[in-house]
Order: C-alpha cells, then structure tokens, then sequence
C-alpha cells in the first residue's frame, strides 16, 4: 500500500509569530487519484500548497515525494520532480498568443527558457508539441489568439496546458474554477478529469459540486488541522464538518 502514496506530510506544521496556520497535518495522497483539500477561508489550504512546493518553509515536520524526504529541497527542486503547481491567479502572459504561452513554458521545461535570442526557426520546433497540448485542453482553435482576449475558463485552460508542458506526476490545482461562470466550471471540470487520466492531481476547491462530482478523495481542514478525511459521500455526512464547513448549526 505504501507505494501507492505519491505524496505524504507527517506531523507539518507552519508558525507565523505564535500563530499555528498548519498544526501536525498528516495528508496521504494516492497515486492516480484526484484529492481534494477543503475547508473554510482561513483553515489552511493555500498555506499547505505552499508548504509542499516550498514557497514557504515548514516549522516542523515533513514532506515526502514517493518514499524520499524531499522536505529540505528548493521549489525547483521540487519541480524538477514532477510536482507542479497552477496559481489561484492565472499565471499565464497576457499580451502573448495562446501558442505562445504554451512554448514558453516548454522552453522552461527544457531549461531554455532565457534563450530568447534563439532564432524563431528553433522555436518553431517546439510548435507541434504546443499544439498537441492545445489540443488536450481543447484550445487548439485559439492558439493565435492574444491570450488578454480570451474568456476567463478559457485562460484557466491554458494556464492548465502550460502546467502540462512541465510534464508534471503531480499537478497542484489551487482554486481552478474560482470565479468562472457555470458553462465554464463544467468544461473545466472535465478537463481535470481528462488530464488527471495519467498523473495525479491534488486541488483546492470551494465548488462542491466539482469535489463531489471529480474527487476520489477529500481532505477537510479546519484551523490548520485535517477535520475528517474520506469519499465525499462521507465526509459530506460527517456532522462536524456540515457545522464546520457548511455553517449547519449556526443562526
């Protein structure tokens, strides 16, 4: 069973000037799934992706990548990998095509990414393998366009193809549908599902309808520790969530 666990944090905790923001999480994530953290604002979530992707140092604890400590190593470190992370806010170059976007992020990935003086015939050579990622996230048909004209699920989309250009094991989805209209939370709810066919995917999210419908399992925080943890249908059964999560119980 243990080999089955891409992803482990045992006992990791985050201080900000006394106060406790991650308290002793233990999170296990299985290889091939798609695991959701949840929780009220303030219970933890972003401050954990942090954690895992060392934008912020652990006070104590640690991380594990498929059996290794990985705890002490750097951000890019850690990217190289395969544990790859999508911001809340879209990370991606506005006034760049949507072609263009993905290139980039294969030159990154590639360890070319300041060679800017290349010629545009080298370039070029990364198209197809652009185009085949456009494809994936079904946005082949913008691939010209300027990324700032895109609708708002649509950027969300490339931002997600740019992620697949790092070739990630892992994807670290924060927030994906944040702020999207419904027709747009369905595509790219199925495009999660679609991507996460071969890696795995562990994701903030608020929409409870995307954790129930994706999820193979939740993860629930509350003030920095793991509240309840299983299937959806079980934790969305659990009382002291419904209070925690849902307000159940409060006036």
């Amino acid at each position: 069973m243990a080999a089955d666990i891409i992803l482990e944090t045992r006992s990791l905790t985050k201080e900000f000037k006394g106060f406790v923001a991650v308290n002793a999480v233990d999170l296990r994530v299985t290889r091939g799934t798609i695991h959701a953290l949840i929780g009220p604002n303030g219970a933890g979530k972003t401050t954990v992706f942090n954690l895992l992707t060392k934008f912020l140092a652990p006070t104590s604890g640690r991380i594990l990548y498929g059996g290794e400590d990985i705890t002490g190593e750097s951000s890019a470190d850690i990217a190289r990998r395969g544990v790859v992370r999508s911001f809340q806010i879209s990370a991606v170059f506005p006034h760049f095509t949507v072609l263009e976007n993905v290139r980039v992020a294969l030159q990154h990935a590639m360890g070319n990414s300041f060679h800017f003086w290349k010629s545009e015939r080298c370039l070029d050579a990364l198209n197809e393998r652009a185009m085949e990622l456009l494809q994936s996230v079904d946005l082949a048909e913008f691939a010209d366009a300027v990324t700032i004209e895109l609708p708002y699920g649509r950027k969300r989309a490339l931002e997600i193809a740019t992620t697949l250009a790092m070739d990630p094991e892992l994807m670290l989805l924060d927030e994906p549908t944040q702020g999207m209209a419904h027709e747009d939370v369905g595509r790219v709810t199925a495009l999660i599902r679609k991507v996460a066919l071969n890696r795995t995917v562990l994701m903030v999210e608020h929409n409870m309808s995307v954790v129930a419908g994706i999820s193979d399992r939740i993860t629930v925080l509350q003030r920095g520790q793991i509240l309840a943890e299983g299937p959806y249908a079980e934790v969305s059964a659990n009382p002291e969530v419904m209070e925690a999560y849902l307000g159940t119980g409060h006036d």
